[in-house]
């Protein structure tokens, strides 16, 4: 396949939730930078380096279910060549409109000539109860 030039983080971000709604392993590595130390970390924990080994976990997780995800974004850092997006994701797995989560996930994205791409996906299952309790204390700072 031929390499894609994302302009944005953004459009890298849609380009890769786009891959897999289609269950393409393939267009999805085409969103993440050719960088030898790619990281990507699945919610089991389970940390994978490296495009070849980011490949297979994806083409594993699409073999086993098809799944669908809806991100939200909660906040964004870009400077000229970085940019880092915090995002809350549901999941839908086959038919079954019940959604899975939520899993929080950060998304870091470098530019290059080749337009922007990732080089690290980490995803952890959210923990809302404890969430709350941290929401619920005051953030002054003395």
């Amino acid at each position: 396949m031929t390499r894609l030039h994302h302009a944005t983080p953004d459009e890298a971000e849609q380009a890769f939730y786009e891959a897999i709604a289609d269950s393409d392993a393939d267009r999805l590595l085409l969103c993440w930078s050719n960088d030898d130390e790619t990281v990507c970390v699945h919610p089991t924990g389970v940390r994978i380096t490296g495009n070849p080994a980011i490949g297979d976990s994806w083409r594993a997780i699409f073999a086993s279910a098809k799944i669908r995800i809806q991100p939200e974004l909660h906040n964004r850092w870009q400077s000229g060549v970085l940019a880092i997006h915090h995002l809350t994701e549901y999941l839908y797995v086959g038919d079954d409109p019940n959604p899975h989560g939520p899993l929080y996930v950060t998304h870091v994205f470098a530019r290059s000539a080749d337009g922007w791409h990732l080089i690290c996906r980490h995803a952890s299952a959210a923990d809302d109860a404890h969430q709350a309790m941290a929401d619920a204390r005051p953030h002054t700072l003395h």
